[in-house]
């Protein structure tokens, strides 16, 4: 058993997977439109182009995402949060630098009693995030 995060975007899901493949070295493997599928018949033409499912790997993690087409008010993320782990302060930073633009930092990015670095960001998508670097044991 294990667990696959799913986040949904308020028409921007393409936008947001491109970003993090910019950003945070993620590869989307599959993507597939509401037009590519018989859901275009239930769905206004505008909406044809969002993205009705994607997967993007993150490291070994699978994140799913797509856009809540049926959704009447942009997509409040909250009560939840990723994390990246990584082996060094300097990864955790970029990666952080890399999130936290466009965004807003929840706690700067800091050596901690349990952390050799730790920070915490939502994104310009409102999707939170942690980036940590463990203490060496």
């Amino acid at each position: 058993m294990y667990v696959t995060p799913y986040i949904f975007f308020y028409g921007n899901c393409a936008e947001a997977l491109g970003y993090y493949e910019k950003a945070i070295g993620a590869r989307v493997v599959s993507r597939m439109t509401y037009g590519e599928t018989p859901a275009k018949d239930h769905v206004g033409k505008d909406q044809h182009d969002k993205v009705i499912h994607a997967v993007l790997m993150i490291g070994n993690t699978a994140v799913m995402a797509a856009d809540d087409c049926m959704a009447k008010a942009p997509i409040q993320h909250g009560g939840y949060g990723l994390t990246i782990s990584v082996d060094s302060p300097e990864k955790a930073r970029k990666l952080f630098d890399a999130l936290a633009d466009g965004g807003k930092v929840t706690m700067a990015m800091d050596k901690t009693f349990f952390a050799e670095a730790f920070g915490s960001v939502h994104d310009r998508f409102g999707v939170s995030w942690m980036v940590i670097c463990e203490a060496a044991h």
